[in-house]
């Protein structure tokens, strides 16, 4: 298998030119040699001459672009490190970007690492990860980058590794090496005065690698950032003097300069990520036990509290989970009014180890539970996870799809020993399972498991070696490559490897894009953020030729939780709405558990209506795009004649040093980079033309104009003294506006024609299962029941429905699309309706058959641009049939 890669995935692109944006003024610069501070020894350093306010001025219009509130000032890091000359002031700015895990974040900043390099010049980039677990799915997808990147580049030459406090010679490289350099590093390879890195060392002829590193000038790249925001993590960062900091994440703690945003909800609803469903496997009718979980200990100003789940005895009888508020002394049994609570005072509340303490001496922390049968909840997940992976994976097997689950665990003793609970437990499910189908009949359930546990590592130096201690380095080892090194491998069907077991070490920084089940196997509550747990499959899956599958009932993960639906679902929707708010939030996963059976109506698609509404809708056209040259020249001209291009320009930044008692040098920078001089006519011409047909060739998607129309574009210009000044910017800002006008004269100059073909009617599915929350009892549709996947959507159905106007209605299913130039299309609604006088009569006349677009009230102006220019080529193909085709917002809007 060989993964294959979308360049063109706008979400994507949009993330890199926001970053790369953020520069545009700074001229392109051929690599060039940096005097180290250790006399006699040189380095190819970035250099980045962009003054402040012009770097300021352009995180606003990126802002704009983007929708996001514009700030007021950049954003520095600012520390006082240790240089080969004594102590300086590093300052350094940061910008953050913020994608929805799953939708390539790590993809994203290692080709606007290449794409920095391109516009600008800048090549020496240092990935740093929290985690071993996440430095090596950075490594994996340079690898697995390494062809596409190449392709897209136009073989740009580039170098990856991981930093090896044992191999300094590649710190030398990269200071050296006049090619992009990309170097990952863990954190902890540089957080301590300790590290090898901080040591001068005989290996590089007595110098220290951090030096080196210190004189490329280097740009971070920082994965999950919020695991680096401690005081410690930030001036450690700053050692390394970079020109500024990229910082990518799902959740930032502390969103820098924010230039992008893709939400969950954005994600949910562009269709970028699998939707989740969760499937509750909790303890019943068990209330005979004194069941006990400590949600939360907090100290106040008199005492301290905590919030205890119990079961309570209610006024009608019923016994039900409540949580109470206990203090010391309290006693559980007044509190749920049952004996079987009796022992269980409050002795006390140790908000310091988070543990409530009891007379009887039982201690339970925060997370944990005391009274349900673990083992039953755990070998009920497991049933049901394993059930789950089998009927998926007969479904998906014709898709080329290996379906994979993972199962998180607290305790590595409880799976690790052969007689490990939950090691027993899957062999017992698995095996009794495996006789209901028949391709899994003969497997044995030790063949089909891996796991990783950070606890079987350690640590030598900066790098992460098997502990053989052991006893089992060798299949530690053959399972650490399989699951974390070897995703292909592990993604095809000769591979038996399909159950992947794991403590906290593969919460964050790994995923697998074929993980379709994920079971929180935990001893206690689970402490790991819910989005942590799901984001390990939440990508959208891939088949056997590494291809990105897109169908959405395809793409569902099920999240096998160890508590109620109710309470994990209110949990997760909590985090995502801390994080984004309530607008950035998508709706609640469904309950996996409450599905039911769509079923067609056949006897409607008899229906005269239906019959000639499929008539008009069903036939295939093919587009052709029409560029208006002399429009587009004139369009880019005007537009290009209002850019302020500067010319290139000598910087100066002004510090003071100052000399302490030890003999030490500080640099304290006074001022921000100031011009003093430009570079203008200071060296030779490029052609123009041909730097411009390049870009425009290796932009994405590429770009073909004739050289006899980007001539005419240069000669009419009025910027053409910036065009001499400074090429390389006028060419780059040229193409932008390009690409622009093209987008829109793509629509605006768009033609369909009939094809030979259409849809048929046989296409529709018979029946097909769905979530019973997403679904609306349906009189007047194709099916019995609509599902919907917006409440705009649902008030449509409800309103169609209450219409006695409306014959006959069908949501066009997913493989009913329109071909437009960014990607397909697929329309929401076909309505058959018969026109009525204003008493409610028919009038006889023709009947109305109408195809439907459903969009917020303001969707005018909270679509994304492809969006948008999806529904407008829908509505040139529409036109073609003669079909009345709308975007509208309730069902108030039909006629």
């Amino acid at each position: 298998m060989q993964f294959r890669f979308d360049a063109d995935q706008e979400h994507q692109v949009q993330a890199i030119e926001s970053v790369a944006d953020l520069f545009e003024g700074q001229p392109f610069v051929e690599a060039a040699l940096a005097p180290l501070i250790t006399e006699g020894v040189g380095a190819v350093a970035n250099w980045l001459d962009l003054p402040g306010d012009d770097l300021l001025a352009n995180l606003r219009a990126v802002q704009a672009r983007n929708g996001l509130p514009p700030d007021d000032a950049l954003q520095y890091i600012e520390e006082e490190v240790a240089t080969a000359a004594g102590p300086a002031t590093v300052r350094f700015p940061n910008f953050s970007v913020e994608m929805e895990t799953g939708t390539g974040k790590t993809y994203v900043y290692l080709r606007t690492a290449l794409e920095l390099c391109r516009r600008y010049g800048l090549r020496k980039f240092i990935v740093v990860v929290p985690s071993v677990a996440i430095r090596e799915g950075v490594l994996k997808t340079l690898q697995v980058t390494r062809t596409h990147f190449r392709d897209l580049y136009d073989n740009l030459p580039y170098r990856y590794y991981a930093y090896d406090s044992t191999n300094l010679t590649r710190v030398r490289e990269f200071a050296l090496g006049a090619n992009v350099e990309i170097m990952v590093m863990t954190i902890a390879a540089f957080n301590k005065a300790s590290n090898v890195i901080h040591q001068s060392t005989d290996r590089l002829m007595g110098e220290t690698p951090v030096h080196l590193i210190q004189a490329t000038r280097p740009v971070l790249i920082l994965d999950e950032p919020q695991n680096m925001e401690s005081e410690l993590s930030r001036a450690s960062l700053a050692v390394l003097n970079p020109q500024f900091a990229l910082r990518y994440s799902a959740t930032h703690r502390n969103p820098y300069n924010l230039v992008y945003r893709l939400t969950p909800f954005d994600a949910y609803r562009q269709g970028l990520v699998k939707r989740v469903e969760v499937a509750s496997v909790v303890g019943e009718h068990d209330e005979t036990q004194a069941f006990v979980r400590v949600d939360a200990v907090q100290a106040q100003r008199r005492t301290v509290i905590a919030r205890v789940a119990v079961h309570k005895l209610m006024a009608d009888g019923t016994v039900k989970e409540q949580v109470v508020t206990v203090r010391p002394g309290d006693a559980l049994r007044e509190k749920t009014g049952r004996p079987e609570y009796a022992g269980y005072e409050v002795d006390e509340i140790d908000c310091g180890l988070g543990v409530v303490r009891f007379a009887n001496g039982v201690e339970i922390r925060v997370g944990e539970s005391r009274g349900a049968d673990r083992e039953a909840v755990f070998a009920a997940q497991i049933r049901y996870t394993i059930e789950e992976h089998f009927r998926k994976q007969a479904r998906l097997r014709d898709l080329g799809v290996k379906v994979l689950s993972l199962f998180f665990i607290d305790r590595v003793a409880n799976y690790a020993p052969e007689d490990g609970v939950i090691r027993r437990l899957f062999r017992e499910a698995f095996d009794d399972l495996k006789e209901r189908y028949p391709e899994w009949r003969g497997v044995d359930p030790e063949r089909v498991q891996a796991a990783y546990f950070a606890q079987q590592r350690r640590r030598t130096g900066e790098v992460d070696l098997l502990d053989s201690s052991t006893g089992e380095s060798q299949r530690d080892e053959a399972a650490y490559e399989l699951i974390m090194r070897d995703k292909e491998r592990l993604l095809s069907f000769e591979e038996p490897v399909a159950f992947i077991f794991s403590h906290s070490a593969l919460r964050e920084g790994w995923d697998n894009p074929n993980v379709f089940q994920v079971c929180t196997l935990n001893q206690t509550a689970s402490e790991i953020k819910k989005r942590q747990e799901v984001g390990r499959g939440i990508r959208l899956c891939v088949d056997q030729a590494g291809q990105r599958v897109h169908d959405p009932q395809v793409n569902v993960l099920t999240v096998v939780a160890n508590e109620a639906y109710e309470r994990y679902v209110a949990q997760y929707q909590a985090e995502i709405e801390e994080a984004y708010g309530a607008a950035g939030t998508p709706p609640p996963p469904p309950n996996a558990r409450q599905k039911r059976t769509v079923r067609l109506r056949k006897a409607y698609l008899l229906r005269p209506e239906f019959q000639e509404l499929w008539e008009r809708i069903k036939h295939r056209t093919r587009y052709a795009v029409r560029i208006d040259t002399a429009r587009l020249v004139d369009e880019v001209v005007a537009a290009l004649d209002a850019e302020v291009i500067r010319p290139p320009a000598v910087t100066v930044t002004k510090a003071r040093v100052e000399v302490g008692t030890d003999a030490a040098f500080t640099a304290l920078q006074m001022s921000a980079a100031k011009r003093v001089a430009d570079l203008a006519g200071r060296f030779p011409l490029p052609n123009l033309v041909d730097t411009m047909t390049h870009l425009l060739e290796h932009a994405t998607p590429p770009v073909r104009l004739t050289r006899r129309t980007l001539l005419e574009i240069v000669r009419r210009t009025r910027n053409q003294r910036a065009a001499m000044d400074n090429p390389h910017e006028f060419a780059t800002v040229a193409v932008r506006i390009i690409r622009e006008r093209l987008a829109d004269q793509f629509v605006d100059g768009i033609r369909y024609e009939r094809t030979s073909e259409w849809y048929e009617m046989s296409q529709f599915d018979v029946e097909f299962e769905r979530w019973e929350q997403h679904l609306v009892p349906a009189e007047r549709a194709l099916y019995d029941h609509v599902e919907y996947d917006s409440e705009v959507e649902r008030a449509f159905v409800q309103g169609l429905e209450e219409r006695d106007d409306v014959l006959l209605y069908v949501k066009l299913p997913a493989w009913f699309t329109v071909p437009t130039p960014i990607g397909a299309y697929n329309p929401d609604w076909a309505i058959v309706m018969e026109e009525r006088d204003e008493h409610g009569t028919p009038t006889g006349n023709e009947r109305l058959y109408l195809v439907r677009e459903t969009k917020g009230a303001t969707w005018q102006t909270d679509l994304r641009p492809d969006e948008r220019r999806k529904i407008d080529c829908g509505a040139r193909h529409f036109a073609l049939l003669d079909v009345d085709y709308r975007v509208v917002s309730s069902v108030d809007e039909l006629p």
